[in-house]
């Protein structure tokens, strides 16, 4: 990791190819934000905003030799960057990690209302998106996922908000965290801003999301399930910084930490909800301080 860590700050041309590189990859664009909260914490914002403007024109380069529509391009370039530009400044201006995934936490929870609040029935809103989605399988011969995904789209459409909201909040807080992560990598630094096993959202987000549940639970309203949902979901990343921490502490061997990772993609949901859990539960009886203490 110190290796890439250091390729990527020793040259301005290293720094923008890894941008233009990691932005193009489909399902591993968040890598791209890795990268910029590492130049942001290495050369500061100013510099890592320049490094960006270029990655912008070398990938609109690249995309219209491709055939890649530049509107696409731009929107996941603005997509990526932008919170991670904002997280990263956060991080700088605070010298925290837990306090900037906890500020990440409340912009998150903000924007869901919203969405809630600009989108009016959002289960219609994502109906039709999975309509337009279930249209274009059939174009393309996947006449049985097509199929399938009409014979559950109210369903799915009334799920779809918290599944969204839940994966761009988690890769934008793993994005800050290796970004992060890799800047401590480099030759002659330290925990300055923290460290992510010593992560906690604490009581008070804890206390509003049980508040929001009680309130989910006595009027069926979907946006309040929806966001009490969302903020739960949102403690995986404490009950990941409980792993990484037993590990630390020696309570849990490195193949077990190893195998939480290698499981998740098969086990994501149920993965996530275990550690969202032990995060949450963690975050009232602070276990990591009752045992050290």
């Amino acid at each position: 990791m110190q290796a890439v860590a250091t390729w990527l700050v020793a040259r301005p041309l290293n720094a923008v190819l890894a941008l233009a590189a990691t932005i193009s990859l489909l399902w591993f664009s968040f890598l791209s934000g890795v990268v910029l909260i590492l130049l942001m914490l290495q050369k500061g914002p100013r510099t890592a905003a320049v490094y960006a403007a270029f990655a912008v024109v070398l990938t609109l380069v690249i995309g219209q030799v491709a055939g890649v529509p530049a509107k696409l391009l731009i929107q996941q370039m603005l997509s990526i960057w932008l919170p991670a530009m904002l997280l990263g400044t956060i991080l700088i201006a605070t010298r925290s990690l837990t306090l900037t995934l906890q500020v990440a936490f409340i912009i998150a929870v903000a924007m869901l209302l919203v969405f809630f609040l600009v989108a009016g029935d959002v289960s219609a809103f994502w109906r039709s998106l999975l309509l337009d989605v279930g249209n274009v399988w059939r174009e393309i011969g996947r006449h049985k996922e097509a199929d399938m995904l009409a014979a559950d789209i109210d369903t799915i459409a009334r799920q779809m908000t918290m599944l969204v909201a839940t994966v761009i909040f988690s890769l934008q807080a793993v994005s800050c965290v290796l970004g992060y992560k890799l800047y401590r990598a480099l030759p002659g630094k330290s925990d300055a801003f923290g460290r992510f096993r010593d992560l906690d959202f604490g009581r008070v987000l804890a206390l509003v999301m049980a508040l929001t549940s009680a309130a989910a639970l006595a009027t069926g309203a979907l946006w309040l399930q929806s966001t009490a949902f969302v903020m739960f979901a949102m403690f995986w990343l404490q009950g990941l910084a409980i792993v990484h921490w037993s590990h630390s502490q020696g309570y849990l061997p490195t193949f077990g930490m190893v195998a939480v990772y290698i499981l998740m993609p098969f086990l994501n949901v149920i993965l996530l909800m275990g550690l969202a859990v032990t995060g949450y539960i963690d975050a009232w009886f602070r276990f990591r301080r009752l045992k050290t203490a």
